[in-house]
């Protein structure tokens, strides 16, 4: 018996090491880094998978909007390069997370491949973010330019 109940102790410290064992806050920046890098390698899947089904923005987009214009601006821009603050996150409920996000975006349009015509803004976005099923996804944003 002393084998198997070794065994089982061990099984249970695996699964516990294999939890998620970061703050709420701690995941939802490590949600926006993922999001950082994939808009950075023009994944447009890779950003889709942390927005909800649920997504809407200040101007109305839903989920699948969204994924429309970001192809469109990954036509437009050949390159993209951000630059990431993360300036605020709160949580006015467990589930719920709400972030403000500074973002320099550079990016060098498609026209522009052969020059080295860039295009640079700042925008601050704000984020409301829910937990469905065990992942913080992006159900809100909207943004404005500085």
């Amino acid at each position: 018996m002393p084998i198997y109940r070794a065994l089982l102790l061990t099984a249970l410290a695996a699964l516990t090491a294999c939890g998620n064992s970061d703050s709420p806050e701690q995941q939802v920046r490590a949600v926006i880094d993922k999001m950082e890098t994939a808009a950075e390698a023009r994944d447009v899947s890779g950003l889709a998978e942390h927005i909800s089904p649920e997504y809407r923005d200040s101007s109305g987009m839903s989920a699948e909007d969204a994924a429309r214009y970001v192809r469109g601006y990954f036509i437009a821009n050949q390159s993209i390069h951000l630059l990431t603050r993360v300036e605020q996150v709160e949580f006015p409920l467990p589930d719920e997370a709400r972030a403000r996000v500074l973002v320099g975006m550079v990016g060098r349009e498609a026209d522009a491949a052969s020059n080295w015509d860039l295009a640079a803004d700042l925008y601050e976005f704000k984020v409301s973010l829910r937990q469905e099923d065990g992942d913080w996804k992006v159900t809100f944003a909207e943004w404005v330019r500085k």
